[in-house]
């Protein structure tokens, strides 16, 4: 081993425990005493200020996964027939379908890009979109969508300035980097709660489009035994921006947030557009020329992590040379060439001989120099057959040690005390006037309508939207065109759920991702989650954690066409996003939020919510419950979450779940909408409004027999269920498919030929609205925050 620089190293060994920790805080670095000491042991000596800072990076929480690991390993299922590759790689990718006798596969990744989104809300929710995109892309995909689930405070409580200004600036990040890259936006998620006055969630989704036989693997290839590989940077110089983000998003967010804007990345979508084009044409060429190659984005931890990564992965070495490396200016310091998150940066490795002709791709054909100044492809590395892994800086070794030591991982079991159980909750007031409170609910900022958030953007861009936001409970697209094939998606989240149940919280969470894909026609095929949660060093935190994941692994098993006993809609990609609480103390509520993604051999199938026609019959399945825990009725009438959920049996869920994709897919069901965030008075609002809109018709319900007592625990009870609308032609094929299921439904209501939404109990009117004005309402409220 080459002689370090001892100008490079840092003393850990021999410190007591309190010197440690203060070495380690002036070098501003998370790691612990504990874990420093077990840097050394692997290390066999100290440091230099390069291994140091990828430790730190490394077994930060958002890169090691050191405490959540082995709960996801114990619980979640990440296998079943239509997964081509799950959770290891960046991004899940799952059989699509055969078109034209090619195979293709849908890829999706999900990820968190919270403290960046609190400290600077534009560029933060921006680079989390970037990032995204590039975890898709590097694996030889077509991007063609992404999705945001918004987590944000009170807009109108103490915090309501900050709150809204936060508001504004996450959505002007996504959509500005979305629009420019020209990628579509496939739709979102958006929730308010006071939780998040000081810690805001944005997680984002993106999905891509990829030959199933051209996946590509973050990985040196095993053909780099035979001949020469090379490591290629291709992409934006190397700056400071983004340094040390990784463990920034691994830790409490400090009071002086916004002291830490240095670790927020600095976007650029018109350089990654390009670089996108050009990953294409590269991609397409080694393929055409059967050239075995690995391919993998830059993002936590920089050039050290992802060469290390690429050569541990194919079970090789890697020696970098810094000083090949682009960078903005020539005095940054090698720690900060090794491991800062530049943004719009990929590595790939290849074979040495083509390697000239990959740089002329980047270099000359695409022409990165004159897109962004200092932008380019270079070789800084050589794959080493011996699993050293060695970083250079001016001839000299400034990091160097075996692989396996560099990526070795590391894992906390963490303690756990559940919470104390709740006192019971206070009976809810009675709801006196009907149609006032109906109105009050309609503009709830939960339950208002989110167009004037997913106005701004860009849904068209591709050509390849059929069903938008807004208009179903998935977003539905046709990914290869020409074909009949179709893909669906959905992302959903109650964090109000999970605080008063994390188990059956989350499970409800599942079921309603499954039900908003099957209500559009679409077979569920994955999920993936980002697991949003406070400080795992608190035992409670911990707790709820690892319940919320066993709700969340038991309905994926429970909820498949046959059950636990039959394949899982399996887990294929994911994140967990700890340490979202503020140096207040105050945690936010924990928030898994769920993606679900579904296809079709035949998208002509899918449909939207709002109701088609007159006449019409409306049909309930899914009994309303008094169980009004976590309830947007509850915390309209008491300003409180609490009290029981409402009761989810899996195996009944599961054939409803089944049933309405058999009774959509047959066509006997015109129009779909799953229940949830208020209930069935919300829901079939929704699809009163999606028919007014289209043709001027209305709806009338009575809700007299419907399962619970009270006349607002049937109108706004959050049990799961569906409503459909069916035409009356249809009506026997459609109670006979959910008959043969062992599934209950009720016929409770009808369309009108007018624009009225009327809600009847018994004799008795309780709602009666001209649709135009209730849609002026729905559709406001959310505009001050938006505009």
């Amino acid at each position: 081993m080459q002689q370090l620089d001892n100008a490079h190293i840092l003393p850990l060994s021999g410190q007591d425990e309190q010197a440690l920790a203060e070495l380690l805080q002036r070098e501003g670095l998370r790691l612990t005493p504990g874990e420093a000491r077990r840097m050394l042991e692997l290390l066999g000596r100290d440091p230099t200020r390069v291994e140091a800072t990828i430790f730190d990076t490394m077994w930060s929480e958002h890169c090691s996964y050191k405490s959540s690991r082995w709960v996801l390993k114990a619980h979640l299922p990440v296998e079943s027939p239509r997964v081509i590759l799950g959770p290891g790689e960046d991004a899940g990718v799952v059989r699509l379908g055969v078109h034209q006798g090619v195979e293709y596969a849908l890829v999706i990744a999900h990820e968190s890009h919270n403290h960046p989104s609190q400290v600077v809300p534009t560029e933060g929710a921006a680079t989390g979109i970037g990032g995204i995109v590039r975890d898709v892309a590097c694996m030889g995909a077509e991007v063609i969508g992404v999705l945001d689930a918004l987590r944000f405070g009170d807009p109108d409580g103490p915090r309501a300035a900050p709150v809204r200004e936060i508001v504004r600036g996450v959505v002007d990040g996504i959509w500005q980097y979305g629009d420019a890259l020209g990628v579509p936006n496939l739709g979102g998620d958006v929730f308010f709660s006071p939780r998040f006055d000081e810690n805001c969630l944005v997680n984002v989704v993106s999905l891509g489009l990829v030959r199933a036989d051209r996946v590509v693997r973050s990985r040196v290839p095993e053909a780099a035994s035979r001949e020469p590989y090379v490591l290629i940077l291709v992409g934006k110089p190397t700056d400071e921006t983004g340094f040390g983000g990784a463990s920034f998003a691994s830790a409490v967010l400090e009071e002086n947030a916004e002291g830490q804007r240095g670790h927020v990345q600095v976007p650029d979508p018109f350089l990654k557009r390009v670089l996108l084009e050009a990953n294409r044409a590269v991609l397409e060429w080694l393929h055409h020329e059967k050239v075995a190659f690995g391919f993998k984005d830059l993002g936590a931890g920089g050039i050290a992590c992802a060469s290390s990564e690429l050569a541990a992965a194919g079970g090789f070495g890697m020696d970098v040379d810094l000083d090949r490396v682009p960078a903005s200016r020539e005095d940054l310091p090698p720690e900060v060439l090794a491991c800062s998150e530049t943004q719009e940066r990929f590595a790939m490795v290849v074979p040495e001989r083509v390697a000239e002709r990959v740089l002329d791709f980047y270099n000359k054909t695409y022409a990165l120099p004159e897109v962004y100044h200092g932008a380019r492809a270079a070789i800084v590395g050589r794959v080493r057959p011996d699993k050293h892994y060695r970083i250079l800086k001016s001839g000299q070794p400034v990091g160097d040690a075996l692989v396996e030591v560099i990526t070795a991982g590391i894992e906390h079991r963490r303690a756990e005390r559940p919470r104390a159980t709740a006192p019971p909750a206070e009976p809810l007031p009675p709801v006196e006037d009907h149609e006032a409170f109906f109105t009050r609910m309609v503009g709830r900022p939960n339950l208002a309508s989110r167009e004037p958030i997913f106005r701004y953007y860009d849904t068209e861009v591709q050509g390849r939207m059929l069903i938008r936001a807004g208009e179903a409970d998935a977003s539905v697209l046709a990914p290869v065109p020409g074909s009949k094939l179709g893909a669906a998606i959905t992302v959903d989240g109650n964090p109000w759920w999970v605080a008063a149940d994390p188990y059956w919280g989350t499970a409800h969470i599942v079921a309603e991702a499954l039900r908003n894909l099957v209500a559009v026609g679409s077979e569920p095929v994955a999920l993936t989650d980002c697991l949003n949660f406070g400080n795992p060093e608190d035992p409670e935190v911990f707790a709820d954690f690892v319940r919320s994941v066993r709700g969340l692994g038991d309905a994926a098993r429970a909820l498949g066409p046959e059950g636990p006993s039959g394949p899982p809609v399996a887990i294929v990609s994911g994140n967990v996003s700890f340490y979202n609480e503020s140096r207040s103390g105050r945690s936010i509520e924990p928030s898994p939020i769920i993606a679900g993604l579904g296809v079709f051999d035949d998208v002509s199938v899918a449909t939207t919510f709002g109701i088609k026609r007159a006449g019409s019959v409306l049909v309930l399945s899914g009994p309303r419950q008094d169980r009004l825990g976590a309830s947007q009725l509850r915390h309209a009438l008491t300003g409180k979450t609490d009290g029981p959920l409402p009761e989810l049996d899996f195996d009944r869920e599961r054939r409803r779940i089944h049933a309405t994709l058999d009774a959509v897919r047959s066509g006997c069901v015109l129009a779909a909408h799953d229940l949830a965030e208020g209930g069935l008075a919300i829901a079939a609002l929704e699809m009163a409004l999606g028919g007014y809109e289209a043709q001027g018709i209305g709806m009338q319900i009575p809700i007299s027999g419907l399962g619970s007592t009270r006349p607002e625990s049937r109108l706004y009870s959050e049990a799961p269920g569906f409503l459909y609308e069916v035409a009356k032609e249809h009506l026997q094929q459609f109670l006979g498919i959910f008959e043969r299921w062992g599934v209950d439904v009720t016929m409770t209501g009808r369309t009108l030929a007018e624009p009225r939404f009327r809600i009847l109990d018994g004799g008795h009117t309780l709602v009666d609205l001209d649709l135009e004005s209730v849609q002026r309402i729905h559709a406001d409220a959310l505009k001050p925050l938006a505009e």
